[in-house]
């Protein structure tokens, strides 16, 4: 038996009127991948704190090589041999790579730190994960992909024995996820035990030895070996209920209607060339390709965040020269849901209630700009109760939120302001099972009510569920359409042969289903 390098005992942890964690127990073993899952809310967020010294446990233990240890700061646990690698990057990006490696612990001469010894202790970590990263180079110029492989360095040169990384490939292709995979099969051959926390159940099972789930604040399944059950096990452990998977109800399109959204011979300053397409009011058009595609690129032109160099856009028939997303929305009536809930989707430091009426001020508004706030109150409550938004108050602060209840809160916004046109990017990005299906009947239920949106997703089967087409790209040029049968086999075939432009079989790729 493999030791064990860490391990909850019973751990409590008590928020005002929210009891996070309920006597949790996890064990880490030297050289394992542990997978801790559990839908959004149940727990993963707050035990991964505790674990990091953010906070200090209510109650239970915490027991390094099975000693009690007591973590007070993120620097106790990095002495105490605990790395994380969080979802959002935690580096400098106007420091080289080789000054985010050591700066925890700078290598110094006669008490200033020494910028030349640092490149040989970078290099040899990075050696050591076989990463071919420049340490004199910027962090700034690098992809994320290379970004969060630095970060996994940095935790390298700490000497950290456990390292949890959070959604690791919620940003990467697939190739950059299976370099992550590399090297997370490096560390557990150096004894490193890996915490994996993902919502992609496929990644977990390809990856991960063993599996702790977490559900409302307990650990229903606590540090079991994976292969002893199956997907559909999990998926059942962690919402609590069998799970299957429930087809949307038929929805007719209007495809006579005149377009909602007309693209003609575009192109943009971001290398987009003749781009045209059409989005019909009630119809989701779904944009997939692998990233790098221009997808979102493509829709920022659209809402002003590009340059337009050619062509036109038409929305609801009308030429339209759009600046900014708050011209877009006042005067064309589009709504942006993010991919970058965090940075751009809602303001993490105010209240739920400023969040979701912010769009809509203007029109709330009275006399000399005043915002009744009655109305503002009213607006807010009933997008909450529509949405299903889990919260204490509308006085709470969108930070201390979920990933999915913030995704549903960024797009309230947009629903108070009764956009005429929604565009979605990755909508589901980070979001559990059951969060994820709540989502796409969301989705669904906006488009029968005749609302035009255009759907961005690097999940294919998400892709399938809900797009009525699928517009294909690669290299910002659009290769091909695909009319959706919603059968996940055929429709993955059609579209990675049109990506590729050669036959690939529908095999090939993974139903995160089966």
């Amino acid at each position: 038996m493999s030791e064990v390098l860490l391990e909850c005992d019973q751990i409590v942890k008590v928020f005002p009127g929210v009891r996070a964690l309920d006597g949790v127990g996890l064990r880490l073993a030297a050289g394992s991948v542990h997978a801790l899952l559990g839908e959004n809310g149940a727990g993963k967020s707050t035990l991964i704190k505790v674990i990091t010294g953010v906070h200090a446990p209510d109650d239970g233990r915490l027991l390094r090589a099975g000693q009690e240890i007591h973590l007070r700061s993120p620097l106790d646990a990095m002495r105490a041999g605990i790395g994380v690698v969080h979802q959002e990057r935690n580096l400098i990006p106007g420091f080289s790579v080789a000054e985010n490696i050591t700066l925890q612990n700078p290598p110094s001469r006669r008490g200033l730190v020494d910028r030349e010894a640092m490149t040989a202790p970078a290099r040899r970590c990075l050696a050591e994960l076989g990463l071919d990263i420049d340490p004199d180079q910027m962090v700034s110029e690098l992809s994320v992909a290379q970004q969060q492989l630095v970060e996994i360095a940095k935790a390298l040169h700490t000497d950290s024995k456990v390292l949890l990384l959070d959604e690791p490939t919620a940003s990467l292709s697939p190739q950059e996820a299976e370099s992550l995979f590399d090297v997370v099969r490096r560390l557990t051959e150096r004894g490193t035990c890996v915490v994996f926390v993902s919502h992609k159940l496929d990644e977990v099972f390809s990856v991960c030895d063993t599996v702790t789930v977490l559900r409302d604040g307990l650990s229903v399944l606590e540090s079991a070996p994976l292969s002893e059950h199956t997907q559909d096990d999990i998926v059942t452990l962690m919402v609590g209920r069998a799970h299957a998977v429930t087809a949307m109800s038929p929805r007719p399109v209007d495809t006579s209607a005149a377009p909602a959204l007309s693209l003609t011979g575009l192109s943009t300053a971001s290398g987009h060339r003749d781009i045209s397409l059409d989005v019909r009011p009630g119809e989701i058009v779904g944009l997939y390709g692998l990233v790098g595609a221009g997808r979102s690129e493509l829709v920022k032109a659209v809402l002003g965040l590009e340059r337009v160099t050619g062509g036109e856009i038409r929305v609801h028939g009308e030429p339209a020269k759009i600046g900014s997303p708050r011209q877009a929305l006042h005067e064309y009536g589009i709504g942006y849901l993010t991919e970058n809930r965090k940075e751009e989707g809602v303001f993490l430091e105010q209240p739920i209630l400023r969040n979701i009426t912010v769009t809509v001020w203007r029109k709330l508004a009275k006399a000399l700009g005043y915002v009744p706030a009655r109305r503002e109150r009213e607006t807010a409550e009933e997008l909450v109760e529509r949405l299903g938004i889990k919260i204490s108050g509308l006085a709470q602060n969108a930070g201390e939120l979920s990933g999915g209840n913030q995704q549903k809160v960024s797009l309230s916004k947009w629903l108070a302001a009764d956009t005429r046109l929604l565009v979605v990017d990755e909508p589901t990005v980070g979001v559990d099972v059951r969060t994820k299906h709540a989502f796409h009947e969301l989705i669904w239920e906006l488009a029968r009510g005749g609302l035009p949106i255009l759907l961005i997703s690097s999940d294919l089967a998400e892709m399938v569920t809900l797009a009525d087409r699928v517009v294909v790209m690669a290299d910002h040029r659009i290769r091909g359409e695909v009319a959706n049968d919603h059968d996940y086999g055929r429709m993955s075939g059609r579209i990675i042969r049109i990506i590729h432009d050669r036959p690939v079989s529908a095999t090939s790729l993974k139903d995160p289903t089966t």
